[in-house]
């Protein structure tokens, strides 16, 4: 599990498939935190906060770039 705070700026680096694993990755480990949470095994409780924020960011950013708001970066 990554304890690194996704910016808003790294997402907008990756393109919307990098973004969709992201996705994955976060809920994934969203999942086993509240799965600690509720059997009393959690360390960090602040974890379970970063990881719904990391979420909300890569969701905003996926809606923005569908909007128009935001563009997804040049294929390389």
């Amino acid at each position: 599990m990554a304890a690194t705070k996704l910016t808003a700026e790294d997402l907008d680096k990756l393109d919307d498939q990098k973004l969709a694993d992201e996705l994955s990755k976060a809920k994934d480990e969203l999942f086993k935190l509240r799965f600690q949470s509720a059997t009393g095994q959690l360390e960090s409780s602040g974890r379970l906060r970063s990881v719904k924020k990391d979420i909300a960011r890569i969701y905003t950013i996926l809606r923005e770039r569908e909007l128009g708001i935001r563009q997804a970066p040049a294929a390389e």
